[in-house]
């Protein structure tokens, strides 16, 4: 007998339980029946679509304009560098030459500079 009435309030909570579930769960019938509705090619869009639509493409463009934006900096870091390196080397070379062709009689050209 003490199983029956156990097995009875099992029953009478889990409907109760269901019907709070399926309120919280399942929409009301007006609401099903629009959200599947296809939207025909020429009948306007809803404020919502036309709002949707336009936050991807904004997400869109911040995303392409980051990107360009981070392969410009990388190219210029990397422009830079060749400069910095192509005018190391030619510094370098202009200072061997003019070791070598110093014959002596003038002061080098490291004395003539002017400070300012």
């Amino acid at each position: 007998m003490a199983w029956r009435q156990l097995l009875l309030a099992c029953c009478l909570s889990a409907a109760v339980l269901l019907t709070n579930v399926e309120q919280k769960i399942f929409m009301q019938e007006s609401d099903a029946s629009n959200f599947l509705k296809r939207r025909g090619k020429r009948s306007p869009k809803s404020q919502d679509e036309v709002n949707a639509e336009n936050r991807q493409k904004l997400r869109a463009n911040e995303l392409r304009r980051e990107y360009y934006e981070e392969q410009r900096n990388e190219f210029e870091n990397f422009v830079e560098e060749q400069n910095d390196e192509q005018e190391e080397r030619s510094r370098e070379a202009i200072e061997q030459w003019r070791q070598w062709h110093y014959d002596g009689l003038h002061p080098s050209y490291l004395y003539n500079r002017h400070h300012i």
